[in-house]
């Protein structure tokens, strides 16, 4: 195991973007097969495309890909460029009676107010981004902490970044996360070294700086970014568990959980805090009365370790505007 996303077998992922010059990019997320999709949406300022689809009154239950992105509402335009991508893939196929349409949904983060240059003319770049990040997309390692959607990602303090964790289930079933950390809340309790997520830790994958043994009262106070500056936590959980759509938005919720485990606090007003949860269908879910029930536990889990792991990564080049990251701020 790799400890990502792609552990999952059937999921690529792939990054795309400009870190030196715009501070902002993409991800994708290409799946082999269609896969069963959900979402929840908890923050209060959330920026997604084709979110709808995945109500669970609505007919679409499985999609195609999915992307996260900087950018705010002008990161969106990333989903035609996946889209892109995929038409000519399916161009390559075998002609139906109806033409074939990819699915492809998408949430996106704040990170317009980063120090990067945002003046990129008439049309925005990240249509482009989309479709390199479609074909970058490979089902082995991908990079962590300033890279794709979380190039620009900040969090109270800190630089954010693209995080990922898995694990397995008791019942064998793989469960896995990909989250872009850009909360308005803080990540790390007071101004020290320790995550919120470190409870949860598995071999030091965020530094084992562990949790302290008391807290002072100062590291409840609020921690936030300044007024005027949104962010979100955006992402995605899959398993391979076969479930339902409902099921699979149940799993979504679960994994906000997550995000409120790894950030203090989550899901504000400022926030547009958005999870899909997905299922790949390639084993089947037991019949156990609490199997269901540790694939939601592993949900929560492996999505506030992933908000760890994607700050833990994040890189710092010291330019004008940059927050620093945890790296450069605590050693290690």
């Amino acid at each position: 195991m790799r400890n990502l996303l792609t552990d999952i077998a059937g999921i690529r992922v792939g990054h795309a973007g400009d870190d030196a010059v715009l501070r902002s990019g993409v991800t994708a997320v290409l799946f082999d097969e269609p896969a069963v999709a959900g979402v929840s949406v908890l923050g209060g300022s959330p920026a997604s495309r084709e979110g709808a689809l995945l109500g669970t009154e609505m007919v679409v239950e499985r999609i195609n890909a999915l992307v996260l992105s900087g950018g705010s509402t002008y990161g969106l335009d990333a989903t035609s460029g996946v889209q892109a991508a995929l038409r000519e893939d399916f161009a390559k196929l075998p002609p139906t009676k109806l033409p074939r349409v990819p699915i492809v949904v998408q949430a996106s983060l704040f990170d317009l107010a980063n120090g990067g240059d945002k003046n990129w003319g008439r049309f925005s770049p990240y249509a482009e981004f989309g479709y390199q990040a479609a074909r970058a997309a490979e089902p082995g390692v991908f990079a962590l902490g300033s890279a794709g959607a979380g190039i620009g990602a900040t969090t109270a303090g800190l630089k954010g970044g693209i995080g990922s964790a898995s694990t397995v289930t008791p019942q064998g079933h793989m469960v896995a996360a990909l989250v872009a950390v850009n909360a308005v809340g803080s990540v790390t309790v007071g101004d020290g070294p320790h995550f919120w997520a470190a409870p949860y830790e598995v071999d030091d994958e965020f530094g084992g700086r562990g949790f302290p043994a008391r807290l002072d009262p100062s590291a409840l106070a609020l921690r936030v970014k300044p007024p005027g500056y949104f962010g979100t936590t955006i992402g995605v959980v899959a398993t391979d568990a076969a479930l339902t759509k409902a099921q699979a938005t149940r799993l979504a919720i679960l994994a906000q959980d997550g995000v409120a485990r790894a950030a203090l606090p989550a899901h504000l007003p400022r926030d547009g805090d958005t999870i899909f949860g997905i299922s790949t269908s390639a084993r089947k879910l037991g019949t156990a009365r609490d199997e269901f029930s540790e694939l939601c536990l592993a949900a929560t889990l492996v999505t506030a370790r992933a908000m760890a792991r994607g700050v833990h990564a994040a890189s710092y080049q010291g330019r004008e505007g940059e927050a620093p990251s945890w790296r450069h701020k605590f050693g290690g």
